[in-house]
């Protein structure tokens, strides 16, 4: 049993059972098909992108295998490109994304002071397509028919003429049927945000964390129709003869690369936003401080969602488009690094102006930061036009967004995970195991990926599974080599704690670590209910705030019990005035049966079954119209009179 808090005063024995009786659910192979608890949910996002992770994991490590060595023969050609299309587009599209909407799930309604997500149904339904689609993609490997044309899927080598089969296939429709839970969640987090704020939580009050959910999700809102077009129009290519990629009838292949880049360059700071966010959230704890310049960090988060849209031919100075656009886009890429500058320098100045407790989660920050500016540096240097041309397609590209995306995203989540790890099992880590997976992942990542910037500007391209020994890269090859298994290791250590944590860690209090937000406020785990008096915000910091945690626990207000129902407050967007209470659906198949509906549908068109596909599709519609039906009103049955 893990320790919780005392029942708050101002919600009496009575309130607390009613609140457990509309929350709660009862363990059981329905309440698991049917939840739509947002915690529940948000674990499973965490859980089932850690499962995808080392999936793709697992295919780096025979990638690297494979080029250990010159001329390694483990893999073959249609093998390698198979795992190195799939290792990329997991860690893209269903790792990286997924886990953090898994903390967004997770700590968004804790961290504003709701009981849900907004629309709940709506978010059991973006995991199980999440699931299905993963899977959709993966299943696809033990037939050889996994996407094998690199995560980027360039035309025309991605064309039915050049790579026949249903490799790209899987890839356009797995990616079109995963875009149904990516918009579902995004549209989620920035209603829930807006709109279920406590009381008083005003825009200037809101953690850094949420600003950085919610400009993801207007990134993701904005970006990814670009790719979604794109595929459809790839899929279409490939299985009815279109021609939108084909030059020789009016098509054209660079439409597929601005499409992609649209939307890619967005995708970065999708991925990486939101970990800085969590960052955000982990140095207040460990510093005894606020984050330095709260103003200036959310200019810095609104700034980099709107710039990361005008950067996308970064990704193609190679391609010969005029010289002249390349001068602008040069600009823009130099641009982006100041906003995120100023987030590197406010998190300097929180750690320097603080006092610093060096916890597993404070040192995952401080390896970000090292990374993460590593990383920057040399995006800094892809800026200018004449050194990209240099160095495009080759291993030095590798490294870099390695350095970005490991610095930027995978740091934090790990750092989230030991950070948030108490609040969600109610369990602590155990302390050393924690700093010996730190130290052997912040070594075999840099083991790993430095080398990749020296044998890439010695001529080594990116794409290759195998090498000859005569060009000199195979010392580079296998330290590199040797530091992915040391940096495996490492992630299995964060398993092994994890695992240790849950099954045998010591019981969590409620805020073992004196945080500042309202998700510390609550149990550990919290209740289904979240919190049994809404809180009524008065602080940025409402953790350390007296008359913020005052309003949970004395006096409470009726009107914020709410202990009648399934119900939270509605506030307004700007001051966190309270508007009405709002009444959450119930737990409910209608999520699992649509995305199996979609699932049918994806699966029909992959395999050309079109009527059963048409079938799925009328599945989709009614069961959308079932969810959708209006309830019957009190005031309208039968028999009752207007």
């Amino acid at each position: 049993m893990s320790t919780t808090a005392a029942p708050a005063p101002g919600a009496s024995r009575g309130d607390l059972a009613r609140l457990e009786r509309h929350w709660g659910e009862t363990p059981s192979v329905r309440s698991w098909l049917t939840t739509v608890d947002h915690k529940r949910i948000g674990r499973r996002y965490l859980v089932t992108a850690g499962l995808f992770f080392a999936l793709a994991g697992l295919s780096a490590l025979a990638m690297r295998t494979q080029l250990a060595r010159p001329e390694a023969g483990m893999l073959s050609p249609e093998e390698y490109n198979q795992l190195f299309t799939m290792h990329g587009t997991t860690m893209i599209f269903l790792f990286a994304t997924p886990m953090l909407f898994g903390f967004g799930n997770v700590l968004v309604p804790l961290m504003i002071g709701s009981r849900d997500m907004a629309f709940p149904k709506l978010n059991a339904l973006g995991y199980w397509v999440f699931l299905f689609s993963g899977l959709f993609m993966w299943a696809s490997l033990p037939f050889g028919a996994a996407p094998n044309n690199g995560w980027f899927a360039y035309v025309p080598l991605s064309d039915e003429q050049h790579n026949p089969g249903l490799h790209m296939d899987v890839y356009s429709l797995g990616l079109l049927f995963l875009g149904v839970a990516t918009t579902a969640g995004s549209i989620n987090f920035i209603v829930t945000a807006l709109k279920l704020r406590a009381p008083g939580m005003s825009l200037n009050r809101v953690p850094l964390f949420v600003w950085a959910i919610v400009a993801t999700g207007f990134m993701v809102i904005f970006a990814l129709p670009a790719l979604n077009v794109d595929n459809a129009m790839l899929f279409l290519d490939r299985r009815f003869g279109t021609h939108f990629f084909d030059p020789e009838a009016g098509g054209n292949v660079l439409l597929w690369q601005h499409l992609f880049w649209i939307f890619g360059h967005p995708d970065v700071y999708i991925i990486v936003m939101p970990a800085l966010g969590i960052v955000s959230a982990v140095l207040p704890a460990f510093t005894r401080r606020g984050v330095v310049g709260y103003p200036l960090v959310v200019l810095a988060i609104v700034s980099i969602s709107i710039i990361s849209f005008g950067v996308w031919v970064h990704h193609m100075f190679a391609t010969g488009l005029p010289q002249l656009s390349y001068s602008f886009f040069s600009a823009a890429s130099t641009i982006i690094t100041i906003p995120s500058g100023i987030q590197i320098f406010a998190w300097l100045a929180t750690m320097m102006l603080g006092r610093l407790v060096l916890r597993v989660p404070l040192l995952f920050v401080i390896g970000f930061i090292v990374t993460f500016v590593l990383g920057g540096l040399t995006g800094a240097m892809f800026a200018l036009t004449a050194f990209d041309q240099q160095v495009t397609d080759s291993y030095f590209v590798v490294a870099h967004f390695h350095y970005v995306l490991i610095g930027g995203a995978v740091f934090p989540m790990l750092a989230g995970i030991y950070f948030w790890l108490p609040k969600i099992t109610g369990r602590m880590y155990h302390e050393g195991l924690g700093r010996w997976a730190f130290w052997l992942v912040f070594v075999g990542m840099h083991v790993t990926f430095f080398p990749m910037h020296l044998y890439g500007l010695f001529g080594m391209p990116r794409r290759v599974y195998t090498y000859r020994s005569e060009a000199g890269w195979d010392g580079w090859n296998l330290v590199s080599t040797v530091g992915s298994y040391v940096l495996a290791l490492g992630l299995l250590l964060v398993l092994v704690g994890v695992v240790h944590a849950i099954r045998r860690g010591r019981p969590a209090p409620p805020d073992p670590w004196g945080g500042d937000t309202l998700d510390w406020s609550t149990d550990s785990p919290p209740k289904p209910y979240n919190f049994p008096v809404l809180p009524r915000v008065r602080s940025l910091h409402p953790n350390w705030d007296g008359p913020s945690r005052e309003s949970m626990a004395t006096g409470a207000e009726p009107d914020r019990v709410l202990a009648d129902g399934r119900r939270t407050l509605r506030t307004s967007e700007l001051d966190g005035r309270r508007e009405r209470a709002v009444e959450m659906p119930e737990p409910s198949f209608q999520p699992l049966v649509l995305a199996l509906a979609m699932l049918t549908f994806f699966t029909a068109l992959l395999l050309a079954w079109y009527p059963v596909a048409a079938g799925a599709a009328a599945t989709v519609a009614v069961t959308l119209a079932v969810w959708l039906w209006p309830p019957r009103r009190p005031d309208t049955e039968v028999g009752v009179s207007a």
